[in-house]
């Protein structure tokens, strides 16, 4: 009979080697949902404890993975509340006389997906007109489209967040035009 391998949905490695990741809880929890025979054959109190180690070396290690877990937990939990506090900037920049170009700042907030270069794409094929992604003063990209289209790509930025069931903060900003000329 074959033996099929089960990845843990949480952190893709093998169930048997969950403990050893940065996850265990999650891993578990997800593990007792799905499959709570292969739980209680791996966490529950049928479990077959055979250590070849030390048992100060044991203790050691079992601290150590704890530590590195509880890190991981806290690192998560700021990443989240950086998200929920952060908010995408939706600037309109007038250049000459009565034209002007969007920049969106901040989309890195709706998650690592989201590759700026395609979105780009994406607002100049939905916009019809030219969009590219730059360095903005700190020097972090943002999308710059040509053209007056803040309440198009609001509209549209407000649609992909309900898909993704996020709620993040859009904030727009008017820059006024200032007379380069010395």
């Amino acid at each position: 009979m074959e033996h099929i391998t089960t990845y843990c949905g949480i952190c893709t490695l093998p169930v048997e080697f969950c403990e050893f990741g940065k996850t265990l809880k999650k891993c578990k929890a997800w593990l007792e949902e799905v499959n709570p025979g292969k739980y209680n054959s791996l966490y529950g109190s049928d479990a077959n404890v055979v250590s070849s180690l030390s048992s100060e070396r044991e203790t050691q290690i079992t601290s150590s993975l704890a530590k590195m877990q509880l890190k991981e937990e806290r690192k998560q939990e700021r990443e989240l509340e950086n998200l929920k506090n952060s908010k995408i900037i939706i600037k309109r920049i007038p250049r000459t006389k009565h034209k002007h170009v969007v920049a969106i700042a901040n989309l890195e907030v709706l998650g690592p997906d989201v590759d700026l270069k395609k979105t780009a794409k994406v607002f100049a094929s939905k916009f019809a007109t030219g969009s590219s992604v730059s360095k903005n003063a700190e020097k972090k990209d943002e999308i710059v489209i040509q053209g007056d289209v803040a309440t198009e790509v609001e509209e549209y930025l407000t649609g992909l967040m309900k898909d993704k069931g996020l709620d993040i903060k859009i904030e727009h900003v008017t820059e006024r035009f200032t007379n380069k000329k010395k």
